[in-house]
């Protein structure tokens, strides 16, 4: 590994970490809007939970990976205990994205069987496969005192692993877009649904498949040393891309719930009042005994009665379509 490729990938990884870590400074309110709208800490929605799994596996598959490789105290006996933590953490990183694209495809799908057994079957083939082309053959490559992971042997699988994330990505992509085509947007509103839905989706698959070409280029091309320069590009865009996602499922429930908008107070206390018979002035020409006739025995209380109803506007029928899939931010 001469000194100017050891050089970039330092820069590479050095510049995903500082993506990363604006990313994250960014979407701390988000993260906080997410904590906040909980019912409690024990009845977290699923949203939540995959937020807080990308969020913080992908924090520690990036210090795990991007230490080995910056740090300068690695001895070959050091580098064989430490060197398979880092594609450990990478398919469980992988595996908590599948599972928000698929649960969000599953959404979008209005939650069909047919579909929801397809995207199961789908991801559990996909991880098996993932685990297997990523750890097969892995061995611990110490160069200046750092440690990184390579693939060696006479049939290199790691860049396989590319290939099978990119095939689930584009299936649940064509899925969930041509769901989305089907629906017919009632409003403007749920136009801009739509197009969100649709944007994400192609924008994860789009940025993801050009991380994951250049993962496979180096896999493919580069000698063992140079092989994981890519990786961390790789996981701090599957991180910022994955949490979008549900950071725009967020918003959109948010949305909605600020839509219904409660005016007064319920009816039911006018009702009440007509209950214990107390009339408003103004009302004394609607009573049936002429109005001198207690004159002087009767108390006027100066009273104002003001009904109030309830007006709830809710836009469910503009949503309705979406409506299984607001229930993963629940």
């Amino acid at each position: 590994m001469d000194v100017d490729s050891q050089t970039w990938e330092k820069y590479l990884r050095i510049a995903s970490i500082s993506i990363a870590l604006y990313d994250y400074v960014i979407t701390l309110p988000a993260e906080w809007r997410f904590y906040r709208s909980q019912s409690s800490i024990f009845h977290l929605s699923i949203a939540c939970i995959l937020f807080i799994l990308i969020r913080y596996v992908s924090i520690v598959v990036m210090l795990i990976s991007n230490y080995g490789v910056l740090a300068t105290n690695f001895t070959q006996e050091t580098c064989q205990d430490y060197y398979i933590f880092a594609p450990i953490f990478k398919v469980l990183q992988t595996m908590v994205s599948q599972v928000i694209l698929g649960v969000r495809t599953w959404n979008i799908a209005r939650r069909n069987r047919r579909v929801g057994i397809t995207l199961a079957l789908l991801f559990t083939v996909s991880i098996a496969f993932e685990w297997f082309t990523n750890m097969f053959a892995r061995i611990p490559v110490v160069a200046a005192t750092n440690c990184t992971p390579g693939n060696a042997g006479k049939t290199l699988s790691a860049w396989l692993y590319y290939v099978i994330v990119m095939m689930y990505d584009l299936v649940t992509l064509a899925i969930s877009t041509a769901h989305l085509l089907q629906y017919d947007p009632l409003s403007s509103r749920l136009e801009r649904t739509v197009r969100v839905l649709m944007y994400d989706g192609i924008g994860y698959f789009v940025v993801l498949t050009g991380s994951n070409i250049l993962n496979i280029v180096l896999y493919r091309e580069s000698d063992v040393h140079t092989q994981s320069a890519g990786a961390s590009i790789g996981y701090a865009v599957t991180w910022i891309m994955s949490q979008r996602i549900l950071i725009h499922i967020q918003e959109m429930q948010e949305t909605r719930v600020e839509s219904s908008v409660v005016l007064a107070r319920p009816a039911q206390s006018a009702r009440n009042v007509v209950k214990f018979g107390f009339r408003p002035k103004n009302d004394a020409d609607f009573a049936t005994s002429p109005c001198n006739t207690h004159a002087h025995n009767d108390v006027e209380l100066d009273i104002r009665v003001h009904v109030e109803r309830s007006v709830v506007v809710d836009y469910t029928d503009e949503t309705e379509h979406l409506n299984s899939y607001d229930k993963v931010a629940r």
